[in-house]
């Protein structure tokens, strides 16, 4: 007969599988957090090298110190944003403390700049997703603004049928982490080849020409605000869970992104692989040179699922905002909000169908505005996120003022010089404004219905309100 095990033991055994399976759950659930907010961010690698690289007129040589100056400014901004997850663990981020800071009022500033990034990232991930296929098929080269089309209104259409989860994002998220992976393997052993094209126009001084360039890559940051807002949805956390897988998945945002950027931009720069054709992208041209057929392909689905897949994540955040903006009654029973109730009105699947018909109107027609084509986007995608980043940032230095901090003072301060800078350096080529001015006017719109209601008070937590429905 076996010994008989005690029962102190059996209990421990118990409590130490007990434990380690609460270790493993929570560790899936940071993973699946984490990999489906950061979509946003690693999707942008998919268009952002490239136009750093025409920013720079083709110039190879100074792509790298061009995205390694992308990849610092965006862990300046992680750094300063933790500080957001910190305070707000319940979701917020920079309209929560531009409200805290300077009154509900000046909160619809980020919130006015979140609309104008919502849209533009559903715009600018079709047509990324768009010139992804034609990479692989160059048949469907004229039909790209209809194919473009077709994807918002796909996409937006499987929205209106539910959230599509967590977990597919993070899926499609991991599949292009692991595929780059493989390509950037390959590319180690490539063969220099001859520039697919050279520039003719004129070059300017190297420093001078990374800091014009730099700018029009600073879409990679686009996701760091999600974060922020997102730890809202972790409910089965207490507020300190909440602060540590916010502020882990910054950490690991910087890190996925800024390795695949690098990786990228580096054996791009190795291999000479410059400026691509027109029906071609140029991290389309590295796998397809490097890798064989079948990495390529499968490159360029995955590439192309998770530039739709930040699209849906669009098409989830942006209609969630208005209808947390819409006129409803609250759990007291109160009538708050101060958009039009129809903003607010769900199907059976908890879907908003009224902002989800907007969305798809306004970014159907960016699309169309810029034919589809990705490149003619990015110049105005991160203008409208680093306005919120400089408000965010401001607010934050003020915290640090008013509660004695001088390390966070220098932080802030010096986070907000440096994304104004970038703003400025944006809004220099002229175009860009057109986001500034679209986020303003919005912003304008809604300070006007929050007065016309009453000013009601709790609207700087719109955002956070938004995550947790």
């Amino acid at each position: 007969m076996e010994p008989e095990i005690p029962v102190k033991i059996l209990r421990g055994t118990s409590t130490r599988r007990g434990l380690g399976r609460g270790l493993r759950s929570r560790a899936a659930l940071l993973l699946a957090f984490a990999f489906a907010v950061m979509a946003d961010p690693v999707s942008s690698v998919a268009y952002a090298i490239e136009a750093a690289l025409r920013a720079l007129n083709g110039d190879l040589a100074l792509l790298v110190p061009t995205m390694v100056l992308v990849v610092a400014i965006v862990g300046l901004v992680i750094v300063n944003y933790r500080q957001l997850v910190s305070r707000y663990p319940q979701g917020g981020g920079a309209s929560a403390a531009v409200g805290e800071a300077f009154g509900d009022g000046w909160s619809f500033i980020p919130i006015g700049a979140l609309v104008v990034d919502f849209v533009l990232t559903i715009a600018i991930s079709v047509s990324a997703g768009s010139s992804a296929v034609i990479a692989y098929f160059p048949a469907l080269a004229p039909w790209r603004l209809l194919l473009g089309l077709g994807l918002v209104v796909l996409v937006g259409a499987a929205s209106w049928f539910g959230h599509l989860g967590r977990l597919v994002f993070a899926a499609m998220t991991a599949a292009f982490i692991v595929v780059s992976a493989v390509v950037l393997l390959y590319g180690l052993g490539g063969t220099p080849q001859q520039p697919v094209t050279t520039t003719i126009l004129p070059r300017h001084p190297p420093v001078l020409a990374v800091v014009l360039a730099f700018p029009v890559a600073m879409a990679m940051a686009t996701g760091v605000e999600a974060a922020t807002s997102a730890v809202g949805q972790l409910g089965q956390l207490d507020n300190d869970g909440k602060r540590r897988f916010g502020q882990l998945t910054l950490w690991l945002t910087l890190a996925i992104v800024g390795t695949i950027t690098l990786g990228l931009a580096l054996e791009a720069a190795q291999l000479q692989i410059g400026i691509p054709p027109e029906n071609s992208t140029q991290i389309a041209e590295l796998a397809r040179l490097t890798a064989p057929a079948p990495v390529f392909a499968a490159f360029q689905l995955v590439t192309a699922l998770l530039l739709l897949s930040a699209a849906s994540s669009g098409f989830q955040a942006g209609p969630g905002l208005l209808k947390a903006l819409a006129r409803h009654i609250n759990r007291e029973g109160e009538t708050v909000g101060i958009l039009p109730s129809a903003l607010g009105r769900t199907n059976t699947h908890h879907t908003p169908y009224w902002g989800v018909a907007l969305f798809t109107f306004l970014a159907g027609a960016i699309t169309a505005v810029a034919g589809g084509n990705d490149q003619e986007l990015v110049l105005f995608y991160a203008v409208a996120i680093f306005l919120s980043f400089l408000a965010g940032m401001v607010s934050m230095a003020l915290f640090a003022r008013k509660h004695h901090r001088p390390g966070f003072l220098i932080l802030n301060t010096v986070g907000a010089l440096v994304v104004a800078f970038t703003l400025i350096a944006n809004l220099s080529r002229g175009f860009p404004i057109v986001s500034l001015v679209a986020t303003l006017a919005i912003a304008g719109v809604l300070y006007r219905a929050w007065t016309k209601t009453g000013r009601p008070r709790g609207i700087r937590n719109a955002e956070a309100e938004a995550e947790t429905e």
